[in-house]
């Protein structure tokens, strides 16, 4: 006899959704998930990392985002080696850069498409997959962070062949972009796109064009840095008086009021907060249960977008 369906609301753990359910490349995965660059700071407590992971699918994340050039490919060994099989968590990974460990920064572009398929290939490695459910192509036509030069200048078709190569060899189950223009994004539309990740939170809304054509497109929106970040033109929007006042009334902290307005603007938004430490992991989950009212919307609604011109490295 065929088990019951499960609904929507719960992951395979039997937990609530954290955020409720979202969509993901056609698939139903909590709003609210993980992102998991942050675990390297666990690099020398590999216990306590997988502990973390464990501890996110106890409070309904069924949805984690990684990349092999976090920690060397530290953190994929530990999603293998914490994440099982029943858990039916969707492991979402992203490509176009790699570890650069001598160099001013810690990581260098890597946009070519035989470095694109390479990644791939390490990322199938560490995590012990067959596939990924998703890979996202990390560009550089938007957000912080380095600019392509030289020969990793590289037309975006020749990047999406590859990709969709991945994807007809069964290595990667759907494609994503980040750090994308309008342009770009219209471009690879007919490759078909499944997520967008782009810099997004309440101060920084200059994209809000590209989210309204991923709602219509049905691609989820996966916005990094939804709370700002130390970036020169990013400001932080736990440090909005708006935020600040509604943490105050709704008994919140700021940071779970800037989550929250992301999860109530538009349905194709799912969020990766990403930590190293339980109680914040737990604060993010506790996001998803906030409820902003009319009038909380519409004093945040109506903070300008102020990013600016962000500073690149």
């Amino acid at each position: 006899m065929a088990s019951p369906a499960r609904s929507p609301q719960l992951t395979a753990f039997g937990a609530q959704r954290a955020g409720g359910p979202g969509q993901l490349a056609g698939r139903t995965v909590s709003r609210i998930g993980f992102g998991a660059m942050q675990l390297e700071r666990l690099r020398g407590e590999r216990k306590a990392a997988a502990a973390l992971l464990h501890r996110c699918i106890e409070l309904g994340v069924d949805h984690i985002d990684t990349a092999q050039f976090y920690g060397h490919g530290f953190v994929n060994e530990v999603i293998r080696e914490a994440i099982r099989a029943q858990d039916d968590v969707m492991v979402v990974s992203k490509v176009g850069a790699e570890p650069d460990p001598d160099g001013p920064l810690p990581l260098r572009l890597a946009q070519r498409p035989e470095q694109l398929r390479a990644a791939v290939e390490d990322n199938l490695t560490t995590l012990g997959m067959e596939q990924i459910p998703l890979v996202n192509l990390r560009r550089t036509d938007a957000g912080p962070g380095l600019r392509a030069e030289g020969d990793q200048v590289i037309d975006l078709d020749d990047q999406l062949a590859v990709m969709t190569a991945l994807r007809d060899e069964g290595k990667i189950g759907a494609i994503g972009l980040s750090s994308v223009s309008l342009d770009v994004l219209r471009r690879a539309l007919p490759a078909g796109i499944a997520c967008v990740q782009n810099a997004y939170s309440l101060l920084a809304r200059d994209d809000e064009g590209m989210l309204r054509l991923c709602l219509e497109e049905d691609i989820a929106w996966v916005p990094y840095f939804p709370l700002g970040s130390a970036f020169d033109g990013m400001p932080k929007v736990t440090d909005e008086p708006a935020v600040r006042a509604a943490a105050r009334d709704l008994n919140a902290a700021p940071a779970q009021v800037g989550l929250a307005w992301l999860l109530h603007h538009a349905p194709n938004v799912l969020l990766i907060p990403g930590t190293a430490d339980p109680a914040h992991l737990e604060a993010n989950v506790q996001a998803g249960a906030l409820t902003l009212d009319e009038a909380t919307l519409s004093a945040l609604d109506t903070v300008p977008s102020r990013a600016g011109d962000i500073a690149i490295d």
